[in-house]
């Protein structure tokens, strides 16, 4: 994606006075974005701050998905003082009629002489707004904190760049690495405070996966309870042999009321039927690369995989995951307990994986760190 474009000025210190201004306002329109955490997909989270003099006079976000888009939202707060102003917004607006007019024709109409845009729209039913904008006389500013609204829409932008869903991969896990005690007890390791978080992410995520022999052991309902809920419940999505899903689990005893899949490969003809009489999706693949496809085909561009160890340990091999979460509670478990990265291969220090630290936050007692991988 190019970040060279960035508008120019014939005025060195004006520029620079109009750069840091433009930072402020579009960090402001992404914490605005935000707020529309687990309510917009397949939306994109857009937040626009409308700018006059100096002063914010109109702001708003993308609420809910079929609602007004961001730009609406916040023209309509600004009224009559929208006329030579300033728009911020952290995606291109959109220039098509979708369940919404083109935003395009509502920023003209308004009278707004500037709009300051972090991200084009790579969705080519969408865009075209920047030039749109541009050939009606307005001036576009393009990729200010640009890399943030990278990270606040990846699953949106995967979408049209990869076959496989963008993959977090979360683990709780003591200073030890342990992630389960010698006989796989894991029920609690972190507070309750990270485990709020962890139903944020699950609300913000298309889908959660875990493992069959987590299924079994923790018996986890992989929704996410957060106030508010979520538009919709995330999908739930075992790896694992059929054979082995108990019948009385909370993912078997709801598979009719959320979207439930099982990814497995050469199940016997008995199985199969059980699992889609009780409302399971048999998802058969021969390996991971074409399980995620299959996943990434029915619409789910964002996948929370929560383990186990195994699970965890292919996702990482095969170079599958985007996200890296750890919630790390202050405890030890010893030897004998169930480690979180067991299952990967045996590494020289020069030949390590190395990761960039994204992001570092306190819950509780917890603290949770997120990693990005290095590009394939």
């Amino acid at each position: 994606m190019d970040q060279s474009e960035f508008g120019s000025r014939s005025d060195d210190v004006t520029v620079l006075m109009l750069r840091a201004d433009d930072s402020a306002q579009m960090r402001h329109a992404l914490s605005l974005a935000e707020r529309g955490w687990g309510q917009t997909a397949p939306n994109p989270m857009v937040g626009a701050v409308v700018v006059q003099g100096g002063k914010i006079v109109g702001e708003g976000f993308h609420v809910r998905y079929g609602a007004d888009h961001a730009e609406v939202d916040a023209l309509n707060a600004a009224g009559d003082r929208a006329r030579g102003a300033t728009l911020y917004v952290n995606l291109e607006p959109c220039n098509h009629h979708g369940q919404t007019p083109p935003c395009t024709e509502s920023i003209i109409r308004a009278g707004i002489r500037r709009v300051v845009v972090a991200l084009p729209d790579p969705n080519p039913l969408a865009s075209g707004g920047i030039a749109m904008l541009r050939s009606a006389g307005l001036d576009v500013v393009v990729g200010i904190e640009m890399n943030r609204a990278i990270e606040l829409n990846a699953p949106f932008l995967n979408r049209f760049a990869a076959r496989r869903p963008w993959v977090t991969l979360k683990l709780a896990m003591t200073v030890d690495g342990a992630i389960a005690d010698f006989d796989g007890g894991s029920n609690w390791i972190t507070g309750e405070e990270s485990r709020a978080e962890v139903h944020r992410m699950r609300a913000g995520s298309d889908a959660v996966a875990v493992g069959m022999r987590t299924l079994i052991s923790d018996n986890p309902r992989l929704s996410a309870r957060t106030a508010p809920l979520p538009r919709r419940q995330p999908a739930r999505i075992i790896f694992g042999r059929g054979k082995a899903m108990p019948s009385h689990s909370h993912i078997m005893q709801t598979a009719h009321e959320v979207p439930t899949y099982l990814v497995t490969y050469e199940e016997d003809a008995a199985t199969l039927q059980t699992l889609r009489r009780a409302g399971v999706e048999v998802i058969e693949a021969a390996d991971l690369r074409e399980s995620l496809a299959q996943i990434r085909e029915r619409g789910i561009d964002s996948l929370l995989v929560e383990g186990g160890a195994g699970l965890a340990a292919e996702f990482i091999e095969r170079g599958f995951v985007d996200r890296l979460v750890i919630f790390q509670a202050p405890m030890l478990l010893g030897s004998g307990s169930l480690t979180a990265f067991s299952g990967l291969n045996t590494r020289r220090l020069v030949n390590a994986m190395r990761l960039e630290v994204m992001k570092r936050q306190t819950f509780g007692p917890d603290q949770m760190t997120v990693y990005a991988f290095p590009a394939p």
